[in-house]
């Protein structure tokens, strides 16, 4: 917890080793959007680059997991590892922003994200997807791995399809949402720590 306490530094290192996954991450949230993605789920990698390009964060992730089984462990330990860099990236969130919003149109599709750094991890996602997967990717990870993010990064993330057809452009203008919506949260304002509470937690 010292760690969590100082002020932000906006940069963390995360590495988390389990029988199902191994995965180092690395995550600076005043980068210039360099991602550099080394594991084994395609569609993901597509997303998590998006996803640093539209933030302008720098995201180094190597991983291996047990694919084999399915994608499930690794796409969620991966959410979870990113949410864990980004709490400790904030520190005590003093000086953010803490709120972010961003609508996000891909072609016929229009996606939103709204965040708040609170420090309570909350998650709703209201997308209304058609198939059962996107390419060899199942459709039904992208809500799993919104959701290890928003819990480890210990923030209320709302996501959602305001309208579309085609299920790569619903899930890429919701990546596309969060980057900058979270670019927006975590930009420099003001000198304390954004809550009347004095801490987020």
């Amino acid at each position: 917890m010292a760690t969590e306490l100082n002020n932000p530094r906006f940069v963390a290192d995360v590495e988390r080793r389990t029988g199902e996954t191994q995965i180092r991450l690395s995550l600076n949230l005043q980068g210039s959007g360099q991602a550099n993605l080394d594991f084994p789920v395609p569609f993901l990698r597509h997303m998590l680059h998006l996803f640093a390009v539209h933030g302008q964060f720098d995201l180094t992730i190597e991983a291996t997991g047990d694919v084999d089984v399915d994608d499930h462990h690794l796409v969620e330990d991966i959410g979870l590892c990113m949410g864990k860099a980004l709490t400790i990236a904030l520190g005590n969130k003093a000086g953010i922003r803490r709120y972010g919003e961003r609508h996000t149109p891909m072609d016929e599709t229009l996606a939103r994200c709204v965040l708040d750094l609170s420090g309570r991890p909350a998650f709703v996602l209201q997308a209304d997807f058609t198939n059962e997967r996107i390419g060899t990717f199942p459709t039904e990870l992208v809500a799993e791995f919104f959701k290890s993010l928003a819990n480890e990064g210990r923030m209320a993330l709302h996501l959602a399809v305001l309208y579309g057809d085609n299920n790569h452009h619903m899930v890429e203008g919701l990546f596309k949402a969060l980057g900058a919506a979270l670019r927006q949260a975590v930009e420099p304002s003001g000198r304390g720590v954004p809550s009347s509470k004095g801490v987020l937690e």
